[in-house]
């Protein structure tokens, strides 16, 4: 998911559970359009591989993610902007307080996706 605070989805996709979220990503991340000037785009530990940064720098963004802690080659990050990351956090918190989301009755993925979708504009009508 790529939201653009604590209550704004701007993407999101559904991905089988025994995948990797970064290949998911990467496909949210090149449907996006170029922004203006250099936004930051924060971005969970899972995302921090060398191709989903370099496509974030490619997108016009500004990486923002720590690196693991076994990485040979660590880069500097702006530690207070990450602290913002929890934004997206309380958006699957909101979220997951649907007890269709979170327990996923629904066998269907595209039933599934409508809900989704539905308690989106919900969160953000509030």
């Amino acid at each position: 998911m790529v939201a653009a605070d604590a209550r704004t989805a701007v993407a999101f996709t559904l991905s089988p559970g025994n995948a990797h979220d970064a290949p998911e990503g990467r496909e949210l991340l090149n449907g996006l359009e170029a922004p203006a000037g250099n936004p930051a785009l924060v971005m969970d530990r899972a995302y921090e591989d060398n191709a989903t940064r370099q496509l974030v720098l490619d997108l016009g963004f500004v990486p923002v993610v720590p690196p693991k802690r076994n990485r040979n080659d660590p880069w500097e990050y702006d530690r207070e902007l990450y602290k913002r990351r929890n934004e997206v956090e309380r958006l699957f918190r909101r979220l997951k307080g649907f007890r269709r989301i979170f327990s996923r009755f629904e066998k269907l993925d595209v039933v599934f996706l409508g809900f989704i979708v539905f308690v989106l504009i919900v969160e953000s009508l509030r």
